[in-house]
């Protein structure tokens, strides 16, 4: 039996497998299909400090190999998130991430400040990169200035450890990491959502109420890929990968270019259990491999000739 211990320098986890905040709502939903405790760590939904609504419908159109959304970071908001989930997931012997959002810059610190006094939660990740927030896509995390500063000012508030999700939105990813990093983050979980769109040629209308959305899903693996190993070479700190992660297969070739941890979304929607067998199939794929400490593979990508 191989050892699906990872350790992220701030938080052990039992195995890397983590969900991927907006595709397994706050993680009581998904208690039927599968047993929360066998996972390294669940991503709960984002979390404005009010309810929030997201966008008109329709919100989401399947492509092929992938799923474009613009739900818009729909949520109940941070006191009935604390009053009604997390007495809920304090049951479950696993890590919340809780993804923290914001409309500007002092709404970020205000649900730091404000969840800093709930219990059971073991990380922030902050939200900077989702491209439904504003017309366009445009979000924090496609400036390194804009970037470090939040991440910074988060930080000082935070006494929990710190990742920032960044957007795939970029010309350059590797500076915004590095930005991130000097803001202060703990970790990197990348990639969000690629910025897309879908249209009827019938109808001669966009199939997305907000027009705009972003694509997850297999198609964007490749992309996912480079990026997380791009952004694991530019930096110290530890980087969460994410994006097509479908099978074990998928989760270790995410840990090889340099990911510490994997985060599962879309698959989740196909199999509401997929977060769980995969980390049964991470195993099977040590074991077939005699890979003992599944934290070996990390970073062992070789690319020399």
């Amino acid at each position: 039996m191989a050892d699906l211990n990872i350790d992220l320098g701030f938080l052990k986890l039992r195995n890397p497998v983590l969900t991927a905040s907006g595709t397994f709502g706050y993680g009581t939903e998904f208690a039927p299909f599968l047993d929360l405790s066998s996972l390294g760590g669940i991503v709960v939904k984002g979390l404005y400090y009010g309810p929030r609504e997201g966008n008109p419908p329709p919100r989401l159109v399947e492509t092929a190999s992938g799923l474009i959304n613009a739900i818009g970071l729909q949520g109940v908001g941070v006191e009935r998130f604390a009053a009604e989930v997390m007495p809920e997931l304090r049951r479950h012997d696993t890590a919340v991430f809780v993804n923290v959002c914001g409309s500007d810059a002092d709404e970020y610190f205000r649900v730091i400040d404000f969840l800093n006094g709930v219990d059971g939660i073991a990380a922030y990740e902050l939200n900077i990169s989702c491209p439904n927030v504003k017309m366009h896509g445009a979000c924090p995390a496609m400036d390194p200035r804009t970037t470090r500063e939040i991440v910074a000012g988060a930080k000082k508030r935070s006494r929990r450890p710190l990742l920032a999700k960044l957007s795939p939105n970029v010309t350059d990813i590797a500076s915004i990491a590095k930005a991130a990093e000097d803001g202060g983050a703990d970790g990197l979980s990348l990639i969000n959502t690629l910025l897309a769109m879908a249209v009827d040629l019938d109808t001669r209308r966009p199939k997305l109420g907000n027009v705009l959305g972003g694509l997850s899903g297999p198609a964007i693996k490749p992309v996912a890929l480079r990026m997380t190993w791009q952004v694991a070479k530019a930096v110290r700190i530890p980087v969460v990968g994410m994006g097509g992660i479908a099978t074990g297969r998928d989760a270790l070739e995410f840990m090889l270019v340099g990911a510490r941890a994997v985060q599962v979304g879309t698959a989740s929607f196909v199999d509401p259990g997929a977060a769980a067998r995969i980390v049964r199939e991470i195993e099977a794929e040590c074991a077939a491999r005699g890979i003992g400490r599944v934290s070996d593979i990390v970073g062992a990508l070789e690319t020399g000739r």
